[in-house]
């Protein structure tokens, strides 16, 4: 699943360790969840939108819309 965490992240100058601990997953997590290698949990999708302040949608992409 493509996203835009990296982008997010970098525009706010956090590194990864920095947004793990933010949302209570480990830095790997966070790298494997930006390198498309892993999808995040539902739980986890909407803590890191609402982080952000975004709707899911916004910052994760299925593939499935036009």
């Amino acid at each position: 699943m493509k996203n835009r965490l990296k982008v997010l992240r970098a525009e706010r100058d956090w590194s990864q360790a920095e947004l793990a601990g933010r949302l209570d997953v480990s830095r790997q997590a966070v790298n494997a969840i930006e390198t498309g290698k892993h999808d995040p949990s539902l739980p986890l999708a909407f803590r890191i939108a609402r982080l952000f302040e975004m709707r899911i949608e916004e910052i994760f992409d299925d593939g499935e819309n036009p």
